[in-house]
């Protein structure tokens, strides 16, 4: 299952009120796990930035000025974003601008039920406690170290491993592996040997086979090897 998590910047609060996006991140996960894929672009918004939302992600229009436009870089967004569902911390506030946005550049909007809102996930798992992404990072013991001001790829990757401890995802994956494992005892000591979810294709031709067999018939019935034949059958 394919999803990406994201978030934004803008200039305010309120699209309506003519606030724009500044800054976009989104991160790839395939099974819940990151890919390492992921899409993230600085926008000019046209506008000025109030000192209240510069304050929050440090973006000047000097520095924002530099950069293209949202409808020049739509379809390049569009193309990531494909037909995965949304996955964002209060992500009706995003969507609201990232609709804007694409009403703005003459493209489709997304639908609200392509949300994943994080916050209400974890407002259900953790009721009355704080849930700011500051917090669950602390309460997941995830390294937020590097987040000094508010930026849009960041709090997505940071997100991303939120979305994973909310979910469960890390621990019904760990139980899935101790499950498809089994242990060979050699020389007295256990090795565990897990199964891999599709066996590698071989790489040993019929002729390589062939010449190790030959050579191994030359050692004779004493050969060390030969004590090592079977624990190597049943590990492989």
């Amino acid at each position: 299952m394919r999803e990406i998590v994201f978030d934004t910047e803008t200039t305010g609060l309120d699209p309506v009120q003519g606030h724009r996006l500044v800054e976009i991140g989104c991160v790839e996960l395939l099974n819940r796990f990151p890919t390492g894929r992921t899409f993230h672009k600085y926008l000019n918004p046209e506008r000025d930035m109030p000192i209240e939302a510069f304050n929050v992600h440090g973006l000047s229009i000097e520095f924002l000025s530099q950069h293209g436009l949202f409808r020049d870089v739509a379809d390049e967004f569009l193309d990531f974003i494909g037909d995965a569902p949304l996955v964002a911390h209060n992500g009706y506030f995003d969507l609201a601008f990232i609709n804007s946005e694409l009403d703005l550049a003459k493209r489709t909007t997304f639908a609200r039920d392509r949300i994943i809102d994080t916050l209400m996930l974890a407002r259900r798992k953790h009721p009355g406690q704080s849930n700011k992404l500051d917090d669950l990072c602390a309460r997941y013991k995830i390294d937020n170290s590097k987040r000094t001001k508010h930026g849009a790829l960041l709090d997505a990757e940071l997100l991303a491993e939120v979305y994973i401890e909310l979910t469960d995802a890390r621990q019904t994956t760990l139980g899935l592996v101790a499950t498809s494992s089994r242990t060979v005892i050699a020389g007295g000591k256990g090795a565990v040997v897990r199964a891999r979810p599709a066996p590698l294709p071989p790489r040993v031709t019929d002729e390589e086979r062939a010449a190790h067999a030959a050579f191994v018939a030359t050692l004779g019935d004493a050969a060390v090897w030969r004590s090592y034949t079977e624990l190597y059958r049943d590990a492989v």
